[in-house]
């Protein structure tokens, strides 16, 4: 997804993920990366009365994440998780974990699907205003939700959880998708954010509202 805007104002922003699935035998393999960056142009007038043009970066995010599976059954399997995050503006700005967990498919309907995911793992945060790093043990657990709506329209929500001694971190993804064919759709999401152990005048939750054009190529 890609905005500007010119003119009296300027401003950029652009966000992008990248999703990949490999199966081989009983293995499932996977990768995610995700990219975010918002810029935007302004005057001020200084002190001598005169007038400059400032470019200010007021967003810049990346993430990558990578899973194993070894399918136990048809919808049973052990997996290995790993999570590193990026982020120049929250108080945690970088951010990384590594789980074990197993999972299980809940609901297996027509047009309604659940799976779950629940695991210990080990995180590491640096906090920015503090320049400390720690390092502690959490609890992870995912849920995946997939509704098709009609035949060319779907529904998904995913909602990650890693809950430590020192900060608890939520992310649910929630989105709808229309195909236009076989490769081709719109995508409409909405994500949101919550660290509960911020820096004094942080905000605890984030949001990010986006539209973006769907390839899929298998």
């Amino acid at each position: 997804g890609f905005a500007s805007a010119n003119g009296n104002s300027s401003s950029e922003t652009f966000n992008g993920k990248l999703r990949l699935r490999y199966n081989e035998g009983d293995w499932i393999h996977s990768m995610d990366l995700f990219g975010l960056r918002s810029s935007a142009e302004y005057t001020r007038t200084l002190d001598d009365g005169s007038s400059q043009r400032f470019r200010q970066t007021t967003a810049y995010r990346y993430s990558a994440a990578a899973a194993s599976g070894l399918q136990l059954g048809e919808h049973r399997q052990l997996t290995a998780n790993a999570r590193y995050e990026r982020d120049d503006f929250a108080t945690y700005d970088r951010q990384g974990s590594f789980s074990l967990g197993y999972g299980t498919r809940l609901i297996d309907a027509d047009r309604l699907l659940l799976d779950a995911q629940l695991g210990p793992g080990v995180r590491r945060t640096h906090e920015a205003e503090t320049d400390q790093t720690r390092t502690g043990l959490i609890g992870r657990s995912q849920l995946d939700l997939r509704y098709r709506i009609t035949d060319n329209t779907a529904l998904s929500n995913n909602l990650l959880v890693e809950a430590g001694s020192y900060n608890t971190f939520a992310q649910n993804d929630l989105g709808l998708s229309v195909s236009m064919n076989d490769r081709l759709a719109l995508k409409a999401g909405w994500q949101a954010r919550h660290n509960s152990d911020v820096a004094d005048g942080k905000r605890k939750t984030d949001t990010l509202t986006t539209v973006n054009l769907v390839y899929t190529y298998k």
